[in-house]
This record gives C-alpha cells, structure tokens and sequence, in this order.
C-alpha cells in the first residue's frame, strides 16, 4: 500500500514510531563509533606511554653499561644480567631489538605474551622507517582475529645516532571494553524499548487528537446535502489552520443555503409553469369539440324539426363527456398536486391489496400473497390508490395481447413489505425509462401523465421506494417497498 493512501492519522503514527526508531538506531550507531574511535585511540596512547618509558630504560642502561655502545654489543649490553627480561616484565611487553639489516639481535622471553617475532624484519617496513620523518613506524595487523599495534624506531647513543631497531608488539585486548560496551548497549536497549512502547502510546493518542478534528469536519462534508439543511460545524480549542478551514466550510453552508433556497424557488416556478402549460393544454382539447358542437347545434337548430329532441340529446351528451374529461383532468391534477395524509393506520398489507384488486374485471388478474395477514403502518386510502394506479398501467399495457397476465404478489423480509406487479405487456422502451415517473410524462393518448408521478410521491412519503424492471415486448415489472 502506498503512503500516500494511507489516512493521515496512520501517517502521523507510523512518522513518529519511524522518528524514533531511526534516532535509537542512529545513537546505537555513533555510540558504537565512538567507543570503537575511543578505543583505538586508549591503544594508541598506551603504546606511546609505554613505549616513552621503555626508551627512557633503555637510556638509563645505555648511560651506565661498560660495554662499548655500538651496533655490535647491543645484545651483550641488555643480554647482561638478563635487562631485556627484566625491562619486559616491568613494562609488560614483549621487547625486540633488530640490527640496521632487519636481523633479530635479541629479545624478551615473556611467557605470557604471544610470541609474534619474527627471526628478519622485512624491507618494506626498514624502508618505512628509514623514511618517516618521526624516524618511528606503526603497524596495524590482525593475527587469528587478535588486533596488533607494532611500533618501529631507533635506539639512540648519547650523540642521537641510530644504534639498532626496537620493536614493540603491543596486543590490543578489548575484552574489558567491549565488555562495557555490551553493557551500555543492553542498558539503552531496554531504555529504548521503554521509549518506543511510550512513542507508540503517545503517537497514537497524538495522532487522533489531530486528526478529530479533520474527521468532524470530512463527516460534516460527506453529510452535506443540496436538498436539506446542513449543520455548521462547531468545534472549540481548534488550531488556527483548523478554524480557518471550519470558517470556510460555514461560510459555503451559509452560500449553499442561499443557493438550494434560489434553486428551489427556481425549480418550484419552472414546474408550476410546465404543470399550467399542461393543464391549458389538456383543457383546451375538449373545449375544442365543444366550441365547434355548440357552433353546428346553433346553425342547425329548428323548432319545428321532427328530430330535434334526438340532436338535442347527442348535442348533451357530446357536452356531458368533453365535462368528464374536463372533469377528469381536474381531478388527475388534484390528487397529484395534494399530498398524501400519513394516518400510518396498522393495516393488513395482503387484505387492502385484494380490495384494491376487486374493483377490476380483468380475470387474467392473478394473485398472491406469502402470508394471510402482514401488518404495515401506512394509509389504507393511499395503498389503494397506489394499487389502482399500477394495476390501470398494468392492464392498458396488456392492449393488443393474446395472452395477457397480470401477477400482484405480496411478501415480507426483515422490517419491510413489499409489493411486485408484473405484467407481460409491451413493456417501456429504452429512451422512456428515465422519464416514467416525471410528472406530465405519458405515453398514452389521453390523460395527463400523473398517475406514477403520484405512487411515487405517496410511497416515499412513507420512506418507502418504487424501482422497475421492463423489457421491451415481454413486460414490465414494478417492486414498492415500504417499512412496517
């Protein structure tokens, strides 16, 4: 998973754990470092201690021997009464003495170090130390993983001139200091344990606190809706950037509630305008035949014809229908424009939907319910008019159909009912589907296209739904939905 992608409360988190970490790592190294550069330089130093005081011996046994100082009585001059061994066990070191050519002239015999002469030095370390300009050479080597220091230079007359070569093989023993070192690491790996334990404690509770903020806002923010009213936030003891953005966000509330009043002012005229066009122009259909009946019947009209009662009953009978259609339309516009009551009276769902049923002659009708009795708060009124609705749609789809069925079925799951009419009518095309429960929209030659605009306002008024399947030439079937 990408950091990126991770909240930023989990971010924070794993920051501050790798902060942590990454500083316990980087102290654990320069201790290491340092205790190694401290101990190199403690090894270096006790050489130069020790090997100050083996020349400043070595003087002392130069200035009172009786033997000729040169090249050549070296080994007779600290071979006298054993002064090589005596100088070795005093500065406890293994002590060497070539001549100009590399060759072994004598040594110390101490037990109790490890015996690392060799019998001819070589040319590579006589020419270095013929170069340095200090007339001194250390050498670093490792033998069996056991460090060596091997310090070079000169043995000096009184005048300074070179006599022979002194070497020291000085052992580097850590024992003791890595010892503390494993000590001191173990020690701040406990305390580090500690801290991280606390870090993680802390980066978890820290991470929350400010990410609560941001939370309560992005909630607020996935809440907010064009067609409710949407709460401001109010959040105390928030940083400055918080409040900034707190401010901005109720600052677009108070925009957007501006906007949604305009919208829907806006929206409320347009429809009104669009239903009075409708309504106009479905009043303006049958005034036209009955304009032109009452302009035939005015230029026709004769006392004294034999028929004139026949005219007078076709001419009141063409008037009588063109008032029902008006009629009609009034009452269509009246019944969608009204909303329902919620009465939320306790009814039998399956008893109130095979009334409705009754009313129609239909014997392809069928149907069914999975229980006789399932209750529902709803009015008893409004289901039947949504039943009638959908059941009219149902049957002026079935025109033209050899074998025409019609299935309203009635079952319950969980805290709902629902209500299924099918039929295998010629279904709704493509292009139409969307605009079923516009109000105005029909696909019919007369009527005003309100009946589902009006089944689905009434079936959400209960916080129910209505969803549809159709397909076209095979039917189409409608699903209502609503709590108990």
């Amino acid at each position: 998973m990408k950091l990126s992608k991770l909240s930023l409360s989990t971010r924070i988190f794993i920051s501050m754990i790798l902060l942590v970490l990454g500083a316990s790592i980087l102290i654990v190294g320069i201790t290491i470092y340092q205790y190694k550069l401290e101990a190199e330089n403690y090894h270096r130093e006790r050489l130069d201690r020790k090997e100050q005081a083996i020349r400043e011996n070595i003087k002392f046994i130069l200035a009172s021997t009786t033997y000729l100082i040169n090249t050549e009585n070296i080994d007779m001059i600290f071979g006298e009464r054993n002064k090589i061994h005596e100088m070795a066990q005093v500065h406890e070191m293994q002590i060497n003495i070539y001549d100009f050519q590399g060759r072994l002239l004598i040594k110390s015999d101490q037990s109790f170090f490890r015996d690392t002469t060799d019998n001819q030095l070589d040319k590579d370390i006589l020419r270095k130390l013929e170069r340095s300009e200090s007339k001194r050479y250390i050498e670093k080597t490792e033998v069996n993983g056991q460090k060596f220091q091997s310090s070079y230079t000169y043995i000096l007359d009184k005048k300074f001139k070179p006599l022979a070569i002194l070497y020291l093989p000085y052992v580097q023993d850590d024992t003791v200091l890595n010892r503390d070192l494993n000590n001191f690491l173990l020690r701040m790996l406990e305390v580090y344990l500690f801290m991280l334990a606390l870090a993680i404690i802390m980066s978890y509770f820290l991470s929350k606190y400010i990410t609560k903020s941001l939370k309560i806002i992005s909630d607020k923010i996935t809440e907010t809706r064009l067609d409710k009213r949407n709460q401001k936030i109010d959040i105390s003891n928030a940083s400055e950037e918080i409040y900034t953005l707190v401010a901005a966000y109720n600052s677009m509330i108070d925009e957007l509630e501006e906007s949604a009043v305009k919208l829907a002012a806006g929206e409320r005229e347009q429809a009104w305008r669009e239903m009075a066009k409708q309504v106009a122009h479905e009043i303006k259909n049958p005034l036209t035949p009955m304009r032109l009946s009452v302009q035939s019947f005015e230029r026709n009209f004769d006392r004294n014809d034999p028929e004139i009662e026949a005219k007078v009953a076709e001419y009141s009978t063409t008037l009588i229908n063109q008032i029902d259609t008006m009629s009609s339309i009034a009452e269509a516009f009246s019944n969608f424009a009204k909303m329902p009551a919620q009465q939320n009276e306790m009814l039998n769902v399956p008893k109130i939907v095979k009334l409705a049923l009754d009313i129609f002659n239909e014997d392809y009708i069928q149907f069914s319910s999975e229980k006789d009795e399932i209750l529902a708060k709803f009015d008893r009124t409004q289901l039947i008019r949504v039943i009638t609705n959908l059941v009219k749609n149902a049957i002026q789809a079935m025109d033209g159909q050899k074998n025409p069925r019609i299935m309203v079925s009635i079952h319950e799951e969980a805290s709902d009912v629902f209500v299924i009419i099918s039929d295998n009518g010629a279904g709704i095309s493509e292009e139409n589907i969307e605009k079923v429960f516009e109000p105005k929209f029909t696909t019919k030659s007369s009527g005003m296209g309100l009946g589902l605009a009006m089944v689905k306002n009434i079936v959400e008024t209960y916080n129910g739904s209505i969803t549809f399947t159709s397909k076209l030439g095979k039917g189409t079937t409608f699903k209502l939905r609503f709590p108990k």
